[in-house]
Formats: structure tokens, sequence, C-alpha cells
């Protein structure tokens, strides 16, 4: 009688395959330098200017930042009023090499317009994120268990056949295959909890210390921080305009470029 190994096993043998593939030997990195408003270099990074009725923005781009792309941003208050700063208020649209406005790929009646990350609605949501990261790591820890069981009864059921030489050499090897595959898929669990937890615990640091926060700005006073917008890939420009309600508009134009450069080791 022939023993029919679980399917589960072969898709082990799949993963560890898959997980012992290498990785691409580079990796796409944004750029973006502003070319529009009063640009000037400082410390060796591109700075842009530029004000409307009394409310200035002094931009720069900072960093790629996993999801985002992040520019130092200061909100100077050059009016007679009080004005309220928020992150959100910063929108921009893609654009093409012709400065032309990108439309969505789903809805060609779309165009591509975000808004940058609200830092307040993003920090809230660390907690649920790391709730939903520890029930994943449970329902994987149930999965391993499946699969163990089902490998031992596999092998305790094909160990006490009579079988060729070749058979029994056959069937060891299978089966060490799966026990090796599930310690790979074991460990890969718990080192993807462990990356997304340490993630999540500096998305919190960014969103509470880094990110430019809702502030009311008394005049002749000015706030700075990081203000993080969406990527889009297939964008050469981002228009980027930042607005004060019924008070102002203040435009912002940045080159963006995908650049390939070798993955470090």
């Amino acid at each position: 009688m022939k023993t029919r190994f679980p399917i589960k096993l072969y898709a082990l043998a799949g993963l560890t395959a898959a997980l012992l593939s290498a990785c691409a030997p580079t990796v796409t990195t944004y750029r973006l330098e502003p070319v529009s408003g009063d640009v000037a270099t400082i410390d060796g990074r591109a700075v842009t200017k530029a004000e409307q009725n009394g409310v200035g923005v002094v931009a720069s781009f900072e960093r790629e930042d996993l999801d985002y792309v992040a520019f130092d941003v200061e909100i100077k208050n050059k009016t007679d009023q009080p004005i309220e700063v928020n992150p959100a208020d910063f929108r921009f649209a893609a654009l093409g090499a012709a400065q032309d406005t990108l439309t969505d790929p789903n809805n060609a009646n779309q165009l591509i317009s975000r808004a940058a990350a609200d830092p307040t609605y993003e920090a809230g949501r660390m907690n649920l994120k790391r709730k939903q990261e520890e029930k994943r790591l449970k329902r994987a820890k149930i999965m391993n268990t499946v699969l163990m069981v089902a490998l031992i009864a596999s092998d305790v059921s094909s160990s006490g056949q009579s079988r060729s030489p070749r058979e029994w050499i056959n069937n060891r090897v299978t089966h060490d295959v799966g026990y090796q595959a599930l310690a790979v898929k074991r460990a890969v669990d718990h080192g993807t909890f462990a990356n997304r937890m340490q993630r999540y615990d500096y998305e919190e640091y960014r969103w509470r210390e880094l990110a430019l926060r809702t502030n009311i700005v008394q005049p002749g006073q000015s706030v700075r921080g990081f203000v993080y917008l969406p990527k889009v890939q297939n964008a050469n420009y981002l228009a980027i305009n930042y607005s004060v309600a019924e008070q102002a508009t203040v435009p912002l134009l940045f080159k963006q470029e995908l650049v390939q450069e070798k993955r470090r080791r």
C-alpha cells in the first residue's frame, strides 16, 4: 500500500525553495528636487520657498520613507492673525513628463490627486496594526501545529511499512525536507512578526515625533516638521499645494526621478 503524503507537505517544500531564492541586485529609490519658487542650495540640499497672502512655506525633499516620500517643511505666519496648520492640508497632483495631469490607471476619468498623511490619524492606527499582527502570528502557530501533526502521522505511518532500500531513502528524504521546511516556516513567521512590530514602533515614533502636527501658529511665528506624501511611482512631477482655508494656497512643484541603485549587502 502506497503512502499518500499530505498536499501541505509539498507546499512546505515549495516554500523552502522560495525562501532561499536570491534577492534582486538593484533597488529603486526616489529622488525629488524643487523646480518652482525661490530655490536655493542649503547644506547640499535643494530648498524652495514660496509665499501667498502672508503664508510662507519652505520645503525640501528629505527622504523616501516606507510607503511615503518625506518633505522637510517649515510654515511661516507673516499675517496679523493666527493660522491653523494641518499637514493634511497638503495635497498634490501627479504630473507626467510634459507636466500633464496623470489619470488613475484603474479609472481614466479620475486624476491622481492625494492628500498628505494625517499624523494624528495614522498614530491612532498603530495599536490596531499590532493587534492584527498578533492575530496573524497566532493563526500561523495553529497552522504550524496542524502541519506538524500531519507530518508526524505520515512519518509514523510510512516508517512501519516494508519497502526497498531506495523507497526507504526516498521516504526518509521526503520527511526530512518536510521537517526542515516546517522549521524554516516557523522561523519566518516569528521573524516577520518581529520585523513588523519593529516597523510599527518606528511608524509610531515617526507620526508622534517627526511629522508636522496640527498647530495654531501665531503671527510672526513658524512651525516645522516632516510632511509625508504617498508614493506615486509613475509621476515625473508632484504639483503640491498647501492651503489655509479662505486665506492662501501656496504652490510647490517638485521633479521626481526613480534611480536604480545597487543593493547594499
